[in-house]
Formats: structure tokens, sequence, C-alpha cells
């Protein structure tokens, strides 16, 4: 059986979608993988559904001793592997300097479509990896939202488990069968996977990640209480001007931005499903002022909370 995702053993092994006949290799122990027919690809690229992400390849390689790749122009695709045990390094082979990057458990790995590269597994602890190789416009917006570069193209995940039981339902959609049905739900899925290694981006360097992802949960649990950022700050052991900033990278908000935010998706939750009166929810979302409440209100939404209550159709 061959490896669409490059098995070697000292050898270069090229994807079957490299224009070039595969060579045989012997596989892994429990390994799983799909292939679609290169008229499958063109044809499905042109409907709507596939058009703008389409999953070429999916597989999972457990223990995957010996595994190895060098793809001299790249791969027609873009390749995104996560990895879920053991290790391995990659490099990317254009330009002068070849950095040298360690993929390590709970890591996604993005590798661009047409770059030069190389990733093996450790020799001593050889990775378990699922991996993709997709195509389509909609990548490249998936992928800056990652800042996935060529020079950055690790991701450390948060929840690696979210990301690979999305791949994993890519995989079995792609064993079910080759109907446009179940290639559009291994798009969707996949869609989803990339959209959630984007979102871990923001929160992968570790300068920012754990003091910033406890003060987030605390807002989260206290909606009604407005907390300062020289509270938050000292709750997370940073200045004032670097938290701020990293809250602000992070989030995309400034600090009473995003509480102000928090507290209207309560507030919109409460008119959607209750009778309460707006005095009473903009209390409980902690605003002793209704006027003022509904003046937020309008701010974010454009529609007082009766306007927006009544459009709702209460």
């Amino acid at each position: 059986m061959f490896d669409p995702a490059g098995r070697m053993d000292e050898t270069t092994m090229r994807h079957p979608h490299d224009g070039s006949a595969p060579e045989l290799g012997e596989g892994f122990p429990g390994q799983r993988m799909r292939v679609l027919p290169q008229p499958l690809v063109a044809h499905a690229r042109t409907q709507p559904a596939t058009s703008q992400l389409l999953v070429t390849d999916a597989g999972f390689f457990p223990f995957a001793a010996r595994h190895s790749t060098t793809r001299p122009h790249g791969a027609p695709q873009d390749i995104v592997m996560i990895c879920g045990a053991g290790s391995g390094t990659c490099s990317m082979l254009s330009g002068v300097h070849q950095e040298v990057h360690q993929v390590e458990a709970g890591d996604a790995l993005i590798i661009p479509a047409g770059i030069a590269h190389r990733y093996q597994a450790d020799r001593s602890d050889p990775w378990t990896i699922w991996w993709l190789h997709v195509t389509g416009p909609a990548t490249s917006g998936l992928f800056e939202a990652m800042d996935a570069t060529t020079r950055q193209p690790v991701v450390r995940l948060r929840d690696p488990s979210r990301v690979v039981a999305l791949v994993d339902t890519v995989l079995r959609r792609m064993e079910r069968d080759e109907t446009a049905s179940s290639l559009v739900a291994a798009a969707g899925a996949a869609w989803h996977a990339l959209a959630l290694i984007a979102a871990d981006r923001s929160m992968s360097t570790p300068d920012r990640a754990a003091p910033i992802e406890t003060t987030l949960e605390f807002l989260r649990a206290n909606i009604a209480e407005r907390v300062s950022v020289p509270e938050l700050a000292t709750m997370a052991g940073l200045s004032q001007s670097h938290y701020a900033a990293l809250f602000r990278r992070a989030t995309g908000f400034g600090v009473l931005e995003y509480q102000t935010r928090l507290r209207m998706a309560s507030a919109r939750e409460l008119l959607d499903t209750t009778d309460r009166t707006v005095g009473s929810i903009a209390r409980q979302v902690g605003f002793a002022d209704p006027l003022y409440f509904s003046r937020q209100f309008r701010k974010i939404h454009s529609l007082s909370p009766s306007e927006y209550r009544a459009r709702k159709g209460r």
C-alpha cells in the first residue's frame, strides 16, 4: 500500500497528486487513509459546496516509526498535520534559512502548498499524526488567521482533542464513500478544524496564554461584575500596559469592551427567552441604570432592547 502523506525509509516518497507514480511502502500498523482520484478532485472543485475548500487526502498514522518525507517542490495542496503523541521535526527548504521546527504532542503543523519541505518522526519517540491535504481559496484566509508561515508553521493547540475529533470525522466520511454528500461533510469538518486552529493561534504564545485565559474565564464567570484593568492585570501578574496589550491581541477587543459584549450577549439571551422587563435584565447583567444599559445595548446592536425584542417577535 502506498502512503499519500509521504512515508519513506531513507528514500523520497512523493505524494500521488505530485504528478509522479507512487512507490510502494509497508505502511504503519493500524494506519487509515483516503486519497481522492484526481478526476474527482477536479470535478469537486467546480461544485458550489466544495469549491472553496476541498479535502483531497486524509489519514491517521499511529506510532509512525521512520516516517519521513522530503518534497523539494512542495505539495500541490496545503498540508495540515496534528500531532497526537510522540514528536517530530519539520524544515522548510525554501530560502537561505532552513530552520528546524520541533513538533510535539498537541501541535498542529501547517505547510502551505508549493513550499519545499521535509518532515520526519522522532526516531526514539515517533509521532502519531492525523493529517489532511486541502485545497481551495478559503484555505489562504484560514492560514492567514493562524498566522501560519514558513518561519512559524507550528501552532500549539489549547484543546487538541477537539481538532483531532474533527479530522477523524473528515477521515470517516471519506472512508464511507466518494459521494458528493461525503465530500461536503468532510469539507465542513475540515473547515471547522482549521477555524479552531486559527482561534488557538491567538492564545498560543506561552507568555500570553495562561494569564490571559485565566482572566477571561474569570470575566465569563462573573459577567455582572465590572472588573477594572488594574485588578485583572494584578490577577494575571502583569503590568497594566502589558496586560492590556496581550488582552487585545488575544481577543480583538479592549478589556472594557470585551466585558460589555459579554454582558450584552447574556442580555440578548434573556430578551430572546424570557418576558422579563428591560430593567430586570439590566440589573442581572450588571447595569444598575436601565437607561445606561439601553444606551450601551444600542451602541452594539443599533437597536434599543425593546426594539430588539420586538424584532424577534416577542
